[in-house]
């Protein structure tokens, strides 16, 4: 049944010239259109390039690549209803295939080569066929894809178990399913000079300010790059300030999370090929917040924010605060535990910077080996490695107990913020602060938080303030920061996103229907 689907021989040896001169637009005739073809798929070994005769004499061609297109569908759809084997459809004898007959849904026409040779790379099966000058090319591609799984990162308890796959368009799906209105509008470009990765930028119409799309669909067609292979590539080039360590694009794997910052007028950027979606603009609350905030009862979720923001201030100083009492200030600490820091510090032959970046980077490194090596065993190895190395480090009098202790905590800490990106800034930022620590006591320590919340304040994503609504000050928005107000209350969108009218409940709270903020 597939004999018509042998690969053909291909050619070598042309010259770089000719190479050249063929890229250009061959003549009208399938021969000419054929080699091409054949020129231009030149030791591609999955290139198919097919000639057969239809019904009623009629010559047809056939490009593809092997191994993408689903050979049973177009045998069934296409090849037998052309040749007058097919049950419906097929021309009486003697008589041709219309050309109207041969148009499917989804399937697309053009004239030009180099368009089809494109539909060809995007997984299509295009049919040439003599004597008319429009091709059709026939979107029977099928890509192995992996089923919707639970997040990986993003676990809650209570809440939807989804997570975005590679193929975009499942990704699409799974928003459509969740914001079912006409007002989700999506437009769709293809970045990568040789990857051509379809990218998506989706967003509620009346509720995203029209100037912040035009910024995105600028910044991104402004990149000329071989390929796009993640979506982290976008995000380096989309990015305010590209040299600064903080995240200024929210990333995401849920879709729950996706459709909620698109009804708050967020832009949405999918990327084929992987399943983190970026969201823009965002500002720096955001990233204490988890999207299980919205399914519990209001004053556990800001209990739970107000926890999360206590232990990054953890993550970034409980080291630095440390080194700056032990070293510089040691009258600040209580007699007793100060007698008890001593005598633990007392057979370490380093001072307490140096021993904090001995541990520091141990930790680093055994919670990279934990992500890295299989999950079966990536668990044990993590806490085994810290419990037998911490230990064998104080016996060996490297490091002292206290300090321990100390690096423990900031470890567990830093897993306690929800973003990823963020934590991952904040331990890339404690090494600087814990060297002006060890230089300059608490002053380091006072210079180096002044100069982070110096570096926040004058950050921007897409032109909104990154302490928005805190720095500038809007307590309207304050409700969902790291407080989360109930419902009732949360009556209007964030006002730094979208645009009028931003109410986006009718609360009953009232019943005199008088608006309260």
């Amino acid at each position: 049944m597939f004999s018509l689907f042998r690969k053909s021989k291909s050619t070598t040896g042309r010259s770089p010239a000719t190479a050249q001169a063929d890229r250009s637009e061959p003549g009208a005739s399938l021969e000419q259109r054929l080699a091409w073809f054949q020129e231009r798929l030149d030791n591609c070994v999955d290139a198919v390039f097919r000639a057969f005769t239809g019904a009623g004499g009629q010559q047809y061609a056939l490009v593809f690549l092997g191994g993408i297109v689903d050979l049973e569908l177009l045998q069934e759809d296409l090849i037998n209803p052309i040749v007058g084997a097919g049950e419906m459809d097929s021309p009486a004898k003697g008589q041709t295939v219309d050309f109207g007959r041969l148009l499917i849904t989804s399937c697309n026409v053009t004239e030009q080569c180099g368009e089809a040779l494109q539909y060809v790379l995007d997984g299509a099966a295009v049919l040439i066929i003599a004597g008319e000058p429009r091709m059709i090319g026939y979107p029977y591609a099928k890509f192995e894809k992996r089923s919707i799984t639970e997040a990986q990162n993003e676990v809650v308890i209570r809440g939807s178990r989804e997570a975005f796959v590679e193929e975009v368009r499942t990704n699409v799906t799974m928003l459509r399913r969740r914001i079912r209105s006409p007002e989700l509008k999506i437009k769709s470009s293809y970045i990568g000079k040789h990857t051509r990765t379809e990218v998506l930028v989706i967003y509620m119409e009346g509720i995203c300010r029209p100037e912040l799309v035009e910024e995105v669909q600028h910044r991104l067609s402004k990149i000329e790059i071989d390929g796009v292979l993640e979506s982290s590539y976008l995000e380096e080039f989309i990015e305010d300030h590209p040299f600064s360590p903080f995240p200024q694009i929210q990333n995401t794997e849920r879709p729950d999370t996706a459709a909620a910052a698109l009804l708050e007028g967020r832009i949405l950027i999918l990327t084929d090929g992987t399943p983190m979606a970026l969201i823009a603009p965002v500002t720096f609350p955001v990233f204490f917040q988890s999207p299980e905030d919205y399914y519990q009862r209001s004053y556990a979720s800001t209990w739970i924010r107000w926890v999360r923001v206590v232990f990054m201030f953890v993550s970034l100083l409980a080291p630095s605060f440390y080194i700056a009492l032990t070293t510089y200030h040691p009258e600040m600490i209580p007699a007793s535990l100060l007698f008890s820091i001593a005598a633990a510090r007392e057979p370490v032959p380093f001072p307490a910077l140096f021993e904090a970046f001995i541990m520091e980077i141990v930790f680093e490194g055994l919670r990279e080996a934990s992500i890295r090596i299989p999950s079966a065993i990536g668990q044990a190895v993590s806490i085994l490695g810290t419990l037998v190395i911490g230990e064998a480090a104080v016996r060996a009098g490297i490091v002292s107990s206290p300090m321990v202790i100390i690096v423990s905590l900031t470890g567990i800490s830093s897993f306690i913020v929800p973003s990823y990106s963020l934590g991952l800034t904040l331990r890339l930022i404690r090494f600087p602060i814990m060297i002006l620590s060890g230089s300059f006591g608490l002053l380091g320590l006072s210079i180096g938080m002044y100069l982070v919340l110096l570096h926040l304040v004058v950050l921007s994503s897409f032109g909104v303030p990154y302490l928005a609504p805190v720095a500038p000050f809007k307590w309207k928005d304050i409700k969902d920061t790291i407080i989360r107000a109930p419902w009732k209350l949360m009556k209007n969108r964030p006002s730094v996103y979208g645009i009028d009218p931003t109410r986006r409940l009718k609360s009953q709270l009232y019943d005199n229907g008088d608006e309260q903020d």
